[in-house]
């Protein structure tokens, strides 16, 4: 998993590079899946069945787009707000790994947002460390993000990791008496990923059967790492091949 995590760094590269006005999201699409296509990956997100098969390598998110967007021809523009989300399997091992940019400069409120779900990464990373119980983890991770005045969406939630995308258990970034806990023990391996919005949590799908927004219209941000929890700690499997990334 450690291999396909440092390929997936290395496809999100391709996407950062990119990242600018005037630049389409399908065309960053494209780039993704040529790469990861080249190093004889998979792109996993590519035909998840719905309504409608997803029709791209990457989610790609702008703005009060929550995650789930489907790239297009639609350019991105100064002040913008981008999450890209991209999942990968090698040799049969999946991962999977999220980040929002700014899209040359943003205003402080935006930037704040981006900041403050980052560090509900960083703190859920570090607190695996710690806790025994994801429940006091997603406490925390709501109680932050709270705390700076922007809200956790309760819909969607991350998810156990393997040679599988999406495996049990269910890994939320709220707390509440009524969901399933799980313990933090070493072969846990699982796909953290806070999504924050500016507004209020409410969100909605549009009429493409994949793309969700934010109900109120107000910008979104989403990180997400796969960890894997050892006997040592937990070990960020998304970070770069020198132990670079976001969140870290």
């Amino acid at each position: 998993m450690r291999e396909s995590g440092i390929l997936l760094w290395q496809t999100h590269q391709v996407a950062r590079g990119m990242i600018q006005p005037g630049v389409s999201t399908k065309e960053i699409d494209r780039a993704v899946e040529d790469f990861i296509l080249a190093n004889q990956a998979i792109p996993l997100f590519k035909g998840v069945p719905g309504k409608v098969p997803f029709p791209a390598a990457t989610c790609i998110s702008v703005n009060q787009e929550v995650v789930h967007g489907i790239p297009s021809e639609r350019k991105l523009a100064e002040g913008d707000i981008i999450s890209v989300d991209i999942g990968i399997k090698l040799n049969g091992w999946c991962t999977d790994a999220a980040v929002t940019y700014p899209v040359g400069a943003v205003d402080e409120e935006k930037a704040r947002l981006l900041q403050v779900t980052e560090e509900c990464l960083r703190r859920a990373i570090h607190l695996l460390g710690e806790k025994t119980r994801w429940r006091h983890i997603a406490r925390k991770i709501q109680k932050y993000a709270e705390s700076e005045g922007f809200s956790v969406i309760e819909e969607l939630v991350g998810h156990g990791i393997g040679q599988s995308l999406w495996e049990s258990p269910q890994v939320p970034n709220y707390y509440s008496e009524s969901l399933p806990d799980f313990r933090i023990r070493p072969g846990l391996v699982i796909a953290i990923e806070p999504m924050i919005n500016m507004g209020k949590r409410d969100i909605r799908q549009l009429s493409d059967h994949w793309t969700i927004v934010a109900r109120d219209g107000k910008p979104s941000a989403h990180f997400e790492h796969t960890v894997a929890v050892t006997e040592n700690g937990p070990e960020v499997l998304t970070r770069g091949p020198n132990g670079e990334g976001w969140a870290l």
